[in-house]
């Protein structure tokens, strides 16, 4: 049973594993069949675009084809018209090939296989006596094989959506936050130092981070056609990220503890708040896994209203008139970030039903 509950642990992983080996399998078998010439090529661009998600092949597929066509043009025009006749002739069009094809690498990433590309256009005719052009269309004829290949694995074999991955990096997400709140809310009570602070907020921004890589890949899912008529992602990615920017407002708000004019009041409020955002963030995160709607949080609701309420109690008291102007930007602050955070989380859970099966 651990070696199974290992394997279920593991399965993206793994799935990934298979989907390369059988693309660099498969590649090289239909290159054979083809007389593909330069085989060795075609194989490691089909490892190279078998990525973890369908999303992410089709995205490094179109980046790498872009590199690949446009290195080619341009390094079989550059050897076509300076033709190496010498070893001085054959380093001039090699840096004339490289150096444009790698300063547009260096502003975009999208042609980083572009200079690669240049080196073997110009050089390859050396080894193989063919023509520019032979050498051109060869390498692009190397990469559309390794890329179909790909692609087509990525699709049948073990195929792991961006979209369903990008779900489970929400949860995620959640989860993290839903572990931050205990540590982010003590600070009410005791103050809690900048770096603590920043280490919560950094792991939740990486878990976003991490989200909106997903999300992007699962845009290019939707341009492939491969998610078919499934939601966008993009209100959901939206919503959390409110979320996130409302978390940090509280978080600062934390680094300060409440006046002890107020603490016995409103400790009880935010404690309350920190219990059931955690809980509701939990249960967010299941929904978001399990692909399913969630209902409306009466406690969480509750804690909310309970902690407005008891501002509005302490303003009509008159108990907010001894704080100083620091004091009461530090309450109204904390306040309004709440309340901002209640709405995050009933907006959130909105997405999240639209995106359910």
């Amino acid at each position: 049973m651990g070696l199974i509950a290992a394997i279920r642990r593991r399965r993206v992983q793994l799935a990934l594993g298979s989907r390369i080996t059988i693309a660099a399998v498969a590649t090289l078998v239909i290159g054979h069949l083809t007389d593909t010439p330069m085989v060795l090529w075609a194989v490691l661009t089909a490892v190279i675009l078998t990525q973890m998600s369908v999303g992410r092949s089709v995205k490094a597929t179109i980046d790498y084809a872009l590199g690949t066509v446009g290195g080619a043009i341009y390094a079989g025009l550059v050897s076509a018209l300076l033709p190496p006749t010498s070893e001085a002739s054959l380093v001039g069009a090699l840096a004339l090939a490289i150096a444009p094809l790698a300063t547009l690498a260096a502003f975009s990433p999208r042609f980083s296989v572009a200079p690669s590309t240049g080196v073997i256009v110009v050089l390859a005719p050396t080894l193989t006596h063919a023509t520019p052009f032979h050498s051109a269309s060869d390498r692009v004829l190397e990469v559309a094989l390794g890329g179909a290949v790909a692609l087509v694995v990525s699709h049948i074999v073990f195929p792991a959506r961006a979209r369903v991955l990008a779900r489970q990096a929400a949860a995620d997400m959640l989860e993290t936050i839903a572990e931050a709140l205990p540590l982010l809310f003590a600070g009410f009570a005791d103050g809690q130092d900048a770096e603590t602070i920043r280490a919560l907020q950094r792991s939740i921004g990486t878990a976003f981070a991490r989200l909106d890589r997903m999300e992007q890949e699962a845009r290019h899912e939707r341009i492939a056609a491969v998610s078919g008529a499934e939601p966008d992602l993009a209100p959901l990615l939206q919503a959390l990220l409110r979320m996130r920017h409302d978390l940090v407002m509280i978080g600062r708000a934390a680094l300060t503890p409440l006046p002890l004019a107020l603490a016995e009041s409103l400790g009880p409020a935010l404690d309350a708040i920190a219990t059931q955002a955690g809980e509701r963030a939990r249960g967010l995160a299941r929904a978001l896994r399990e692909s399913r709607a969630i209902d409306a949080s009466a406690p969480l609701d509750d804690a909310f209203e309970a902690f407005a309420q008891e501002i509005a109690r302490l303003r009509d008291d008159g108990r907010l008139r001894s704080l100083t102007v620091d004091e009461l930007e530090h309450l109204f602050a904390l306040a309004f970030a709440c309340e901002q955070w209640r709405e995050d989380f009933a907006e959130l859970a909105r997405r999240i039903g639209e995106g359910a099966r």
